[in-house]
């Protein structure tokens, strides 16, 4: 199998596990379920990260986001039917019921005064909300530290 198709397959599978059970598989179930040996997968994960396609644990090969997707709790908590994911950020929230094409609950807080703030997404149509999303580092920035943006 080329490096090419073996990370688009654990780009997949990595998506499918997380949508499916709310967790990012780890690199010995990629390994059982695509066929090959960890190394391999190790390596594919680490040029996925390199390709801005996920982020790593820091010195790990285990999954810490999986864009929009965030292995771990954060202030951003989607809700899409029985399902609770977290996005790494506001942005990231938004783009999960976009990337499930399904309405969701966005459950935050207002970085300011901490009054919970709640966003609707209905028939891919953010509802008018009161509030101000803020992206305190530009885009082009975020690559920079993309675990603190």
């Amino acid at each position: 199998m080329s490096a090419d198709t073996l990370d688009r397959d654990v780009r997949i599978a990595v998506a499918r596990k997380i949508i499916d059970d709310e967790v990012p598989p780890t690199a010995p179930e990629l390994a059982g379920q695509l066929g090959t040996d960890i190394t391999s997968i190790e390596a594919s994960l680490h040029r996925l990260e390199d390709a801005h396609m996920l982020t790593l644990v820091p010195g790990t090969s285990s999954v810490w986001m999986a864009f929009p997707f965030s292995a771990i709790p954060t202030p951003f908590e989607v809700r899409v039917g029985d399902h609770r994911y977290f996005g790494n950020c506001i942005w990231d929230a938004l783009g999960i019921p976009v990337c499930l094409d399904t309405d969701a609950t966005i459950d935050s807080s207002c970085p300011d005064c901490s009054e919970p703030m709640s966003l609707e997404i209905r028939d891919g149509a953010l509802l008018p909300a009161e509030g101000v999303i803020h992206f305190a580092v530009p885009a082009a920035r975020w690559w920079e530290d993309i675990g603190a943006t």
